[in-house]
Formats: structure tokens, sequence, C-alpha cells
């Protein structure tokens, strides 16, 4: 037995007071009645006093009393190790690719449970299943799943004991496995294949470019990894795709898979400046190589009238100290400014992460002065010590703090080939997010195999246990308790009455 609030084993200092009570209860003396007092000598007096325990069956009962009362609060739980199956051993499948996870392991299924080994789905709660009557239910199919193999590895790792041999046979599929790679006790042999269905090919976008004429992104995914390609369509006829139309909204579309619809909108970019025209002519430049490689409607224009900028702005660069109007902010999409403050010189470069680059050669992008950044963004690109050059602040539409300048004297980042490509990637965002469906990338056998938890040769064994609630017993006996004390001290008090 154990307890789950032992603080409360501090109330059991409360046994003294029965017992102090107890000790100071003095009796009255009886009264003797005579008929005279003059035979009486007189005597010395002498005051005599007795501590004695009187009612100890009382007292007893009190003191339990009041132990009963700080077991009861210090919450009292019966741990025991649960014996979950008899069976030799365990065999898991997936619900949702059983047919063909047993397709691929059949013989070893087959003979596991032959030899005794229970047979159950690897889904929550592991429910135990019948191969037969598995094989001759004909309307059970292999559908898709969201389901996360380390979580339920986890939940496993709870449920049966480190003694009882598991076998796990299901898919490779980088989508089955999220987050960290568990760490558990379980004596688990683990197989896995590649799905049959291991390359799918999807439309990840599609647009007008400035000849009318519609761009497609097409995405492939297989078990090495995921790749995408251009292309533009000038005749339907030599080409995969089909172009249609719904509800007025040219689409585009791959067979069996749902249209998708092509974007007509112009992607509008403004460039301000007020005395920053060399920051400026470096960022245009930048912007006409990526729409031209991009294809997309583009329209950039710059300004040095704020006035003159019209709302529903893409993009906007504000290559300016001077704070932006609350009518730019509201009404455009996305905004990257110059921030003010004093420069400092420093001697650093400048990369990005992952999502929006590969930064191959990001210690060639030489940084020489920046202006302190406040870390209150996303940090999108940083310095070689992790503070933000580029930060994202997410309100109304996106705002890209910029911590230093389009300028050759602030940075090597304009002169480098990788400038062009920074700026499609921020202005094209991660056109890479792939629909779990035609994810068919795979971990190998090591990177899915969880960490086993051993102490020298012997695998830990901490589980299984079950927790029984002993607090109703204990309230039962405190009411039982609490009858009888009271029972015992009326019938006391009659006695003395009497």
């Amino acid at each position: 037995m154990s307890f789950l609030s032992p603080i409360w084993f501090f109330a059991l200092v409360a046994l003294s007071i029965p017992v102090l009570i107890h000790l100071w209860n003095i009796r009255p003396g009886k009264t003797l009645k005579v008929g005279s007092i003059s035979l009486i000598t007189e005597a010395s007096k002498s005051t005599r006093r007795s501590f004695k325990l009187l009612d100890m069956l009382l007292l007893i009962l009190r003191c339990l009393l009041l132990a009963l009362v700080a077991f009861f609060l210090a919450s009292p739980v019966w741990q025991r190790y649960v014996n979950t199956t008899k069976a030799k051993g365990w065999v898991l499948i997936p619900k949702e690719s059983f047919k063909e996870s047993y397709r691929n392991f059949k013989p070893r299924v087959d003979s596991l449970t032959k030899a005794g080994y229970e047979l159950h789905y690897f889904n929550k709660d592991f429910p135990k299943v019948n191969l037969t009557r598995i094989l001759a239910d004909t309307a059970l199919k292999d559908t898709a799943s969201t389901a996360n193999y380390w979580s339920l590895l986890k939940q496993l790792n709870k449920k049966v004991p480190d003694t009882l041999p598991v076998y796990l046979f299901s898919p490779n599929n980088i989508n089955y496995f999220k987050g960290e790679k568990p760490a558990v006790d379980l004596n688990l042999k683990w197989a896995t294949y590649t799905r049959a269905d291991s390359v799918s090919t999807w439309i990840a976008g599609a647009w007008f470019t400035n000849t009318n004429a519609i761009k497609v992104t097409t995405g492939k995914s297989g078990p090495g990894g995921i790749y995408f390609t251009d292309e533009v369509i000038q005749n339907e006829g030599n080409t995969d795709i089909t172009v249609s139309a719904a509800n007025g909204q040219p689409v585009v579309s791959l067979k069996d898979q749902p249209p998708i619809p092509v974007d007509t909108a112009t992607l509008r970019i403004a460039v301000y400046t007020d005395k920053y025209n060399v920051d400026a002519s470096y960022l245009n430049a930048a912007l006409n190589a990526v729409t031209k490689f991009n294809g997309r409607k583009a329209i950039i224009k710059q300004y040095n009238n704020t006035a003159q900028i019209p709302g529903g702005q893409t993009w906007l660069f504000w290559l300016s100290d001077q704070s932006i109007s609350g009518s730019l902010l509201n009404n455009t999409a996305n905004i990257l400014r110059y921030e003010s403050g004093k420069p400092a010189n420093v001697s650093s470069w400048i990369s990005a992460d992952d999502k929006y680059t590969l930064p191959n050669q990001a210690q060639n992008n030489k940084l020489y002065k920046w202006i302190a950044s406040t870390d209150k963004a996303e940090t999108i690109w940083h310095d070689g010590y992790g503070k933000a050059i580029l930060g994202l602040e997410k309100q109304k539409g996106n705002i890209y703090h910029f911590y230093t300048h389009f300028n050759p004297a602030w940075n090597d980042l304009v002169w480098n080939e990788d400038f062009p490509k920074m700026m499609l990637k921020l202005i094209s965002g991660d056109a890479a997010d792939v629909p779990a469906q035609y994810d068919k990338r795979v971990l190998t056998n090591a990177q899915i195999q969880p960490d086993i938890i051993k102490k020298g040769k012997e695998i830990v064994s901490t589980k299984p246990l079950e927790r029984v609630d002993l607090s109703k017993y204990f309230w039962l006996l405190l009411v039982i308790m609490f009858i009888a004390e009271r029972w015992l001290a009326n019938k006391n008090k009659m006695q003395t009455n009497g």
C-alpha cells in the first residue's frame, strides 16, 4: 500500500489530544452521609492527584478515529503488478494497413499465431482480434491513416510487461512517425516494409504567367525524397495535366485527383524609398530576376511618394527610416521594412533557416553593419550568432523587420548569387508543403526503432502496475469507528451518572 499525499501524516500529531484529555480527566469525589462528626478527630490535610488513563477502550477508539482521518486524507492506494495476458506473446499490425502488412509478413505472422501469440491491432487500446475472422472479412480494406506509431508505442509501453515478446509489423512511411523517438522498456521486434504505392505525383500550384500561359508546379514523392518541377502548358494534348473550368474559375488536375484552382491574381510589388535609392536598385534587380524565373504575372514599381502607393499590394518593401502609415499597414499582405536605429559595426554573416534557403554559402554573405534586433519576432534570416537579421511579426498582415540594408556597405548579400534565391523563397512562400496522402518518403529501420531502456544487461522493469483506490474503505472504517466511539462514550456517561 502507498499514499499519494503522505504530507497528511503530519495530522497524526492530533493523537496527543485525546491522550491529554484522558490524563486530565478528574472524577468528582463521592459524598458519604454520617450522623455526627463530633467523634471524628481532625487529620492533617493532604492533597493527592492521580494521573491515570481512564476508559482505555474509548481512548483507543478516539486515537484510531484520528489516525483513520489522516490515512484517508493521505489518499491510500494499493499497487500491484498486473498479469496482462497469459499468451506467449503479442503480434501487432495496424488496422488501416492490415491486409498489406499481412501479405508482406504472412509466414512469420502465421507461425507466431500458431505458436500461441495473440494478434492485436496496433491502434488505440490495442484490441485483440482473430486472424481467421479478419481474413474472411471482405469488407475490411486498407485505408489512409493519421496514426502516430511512436505515440502508440508509448501507450503500449504502459500496457504490457517488459518480459512479454512483442512482434510489430507496419509500413515505414514517414507520415507515421512524428515527434521524438520514444524510449521504452519493451521486448520488441519491429519489422517494416515500403508500401506498394510508393510513388505519387500531385499538383502543388498553378498560376498565369505574364504571357497568359498556365505554369504548373508538380510535386513527385518517392521513398528517397520529394522534388518539384515546373511546366508551362502550351498544348494540353502533350501533358498529363487537364485544364478545365469550375464555377467560372480555371482549374488544372491530374488523373483521379481533385482539381486545383489556377491563381489568376497578379503579384503586386511596391518598393518605397526616400533616400536609399542605391539599395532600391539592388533590390529591384533581384525582384526582376525572381519574377522572370517564376514566370508569374507580376508588377514591380518603385515609389518615392507614399501617397502614390495604391492599396492592395502583395508586397511592400519599405526602404526608409520613416514610420509606415496605418492605411498601408492594413491594406498590404506583406511588408518588409528597414528598422530604424543607430547602426553598429559587426563582423558576421547572413544566413537563413532551411525553410527559406539552403545556407551553403552563408559565410560568403558577410555582414558589416546592422541595427540591434529586438528579438520580438520569428527569426527568418540570422547572423552567425543566431541573432535576427530578418524577423517575421504576424499582425493583420506579415511584417518583416530587416535589421540591415540592401547595400554593399552593410553586407555582401546583394553581391551573392544566393540573394535572388532567398528573395524567391521569401516571396513565393513555402511551396514545398506536401499533403500527407502524397508524401511517400520512408524511414530506415535504424531511424524507426525506439531506444530500449536498459540497466546493465537487464531491461528495467517498472510496470505494469495497477493502482486500486482504497479511500472508500477508509471512509467506511471512519463511519464505523465514529459510531462505536459515540456509543461507548454515551454508555460510560450513563454508568457514571447512575
